[in-house]
């Protein structure tokens, strides 16, 4: 074993970046996973329930909720690609130094990612043609 974790300072999570997006965008969105979030979800969505009779079923109270998830729904997907990037990322690093530390692998498969969509399907076609003769 070349070494053990963590190898460097590029290991480390987000919360420990100096960027103040990554920061609040990988806090906000493992924030909006837990239980506590959905509580309260469904609590903001209880309480305009029962304001329904108060304000007659009003075109304002529809409004409301209408407009207050939407203002979340919009600003999470931002949050949330931005992490999802992130993780998408570093996932694509970890194989790809994986794929490098093998003897054996086609070390142009490590930076496939940005092959176009021909190359990913004559790369997707050759590696299940060698599976099927390693198969027998």
């Amino acid at each position: 074993m070349r070494g053990s974790l963590p190898v460097s300072s590029l290991t480390g999570s987000a919360t420990s970046s100096t960027h103040w997006f990554v920061r609040f965008a990988a806090s906000t969105a493992t924030w909006a996973g837990t239980s506590p979030a959905f509580v309260i979800a469904v609590l903001v969505v209880l309480v305009w329930a029962v304001l329904g009779p108060v304000f007659h079923y009003s075109d304002t109270w529809q409004l409301v909720i209408n407009t207050g998830t939407t203002i979340v729904t919009f600003l999470m997907v931002f949050l949330i690609q931005n992490t999802q990037n992130r993780d998408t990322k570093a996932l694509q690093v970890k194989l790809s130094e994986l794929i490098l530390a093998l003897e054996t692998a086609n070390n142009k498969i490590a930076a496939i990612e940005n092959a176009s969509p021909e190359e990913l399907d004559a790369a997707q076609e050759e590696i299940q043609e060698r599976a099927r003769e390693e198969a027998g």
